[in-house]
């Protein structure tokens, strides 16, 4: 069975493929805006991991949105949710049996609720599988410093394929860097380089 999981390149995204492996064949997919070259960190990840990837463009207008979104709450969450809402419809229209994402149990966002499971799967006649909604960040801790070589540090040096970084980006252009300060909380980023030996 064939499965496209959302993937960023950091930890929980590569987590969440190692663990699906041994029952489907995982193709890791980044969903960008083209706004930023980020999605090649997801590759290179991919590469390292010895994964198949694929990149899908969003549309731009959700990215227009959700810095609106984000603008208007002074914090990011909403802005996210609303990416990652759309990311899972793309990837859901793929040409799989399943989806995947790497969300925990203890995120704030993205989050997918029950019923947008259900509400995804039955339109898209697909699987959706959070393969770490079980898990709390220090369970993930514990398996990623076991695993995987693994660089941490701010959101605005570790550079990945999340959404975040691309929202980040947009809010500057349009905006000013201090725009970012505001309306993005210090965050730490994850970013594979591939399995420990």
């Amino acid at each position: 069975m064939e499965l496209a999981l959302c993937y960023s390149g950091g930890k929980d995204s590569t987590l969440a493929a190692l663990l699906l492996d041994s029952f489907y064949e995982v193709r890791l997919v980044t969903a960008h805006f083209d706004v930023t070259d980020g999605w090649e960190y997801a590759r290179s990840a991919a590469r390292a991991l010895g994964y198949p990837f694929e990149a899908v463009v969003l549309d731009r207008e959700v990215a227009r949105i959700a810095v609106e979104r984000i603008r208007e709450d002074g914090y990011p969450r909403n802005g996210i949710q609303h990416v990652h809402e759309h990311a899972l419809e793309r990837v859901a229209a793929l040409d799989v049996d399943a989806v995947a994402d790497g969300t925990r149990r203890d995120d704030r966002v993205p989050t997918v609720s029950r019923a947008q499971a259900q509400s995804l799967e039955d339109r898209h006649g697909v699987d959706y599988i959070a393969p770490l909604s079980g898990f709390g960040r220090s369970a993930v801790d514990r398996l990623v410093a076991e695993t995987l070589e693994v660089e941490a540090g701010p959101s605005e040096e570790v550079a990945k394929a999340d959404y975040e970084t691309e929202l980040r980006a947009l809010v500057a252009e349009g905006y000013g860097a201090g725009a970012v300060e505001e309306l993005f909380p210090a965050h730490t980023q994850t970013r594979v380089h591939g399995l420990r030996e």
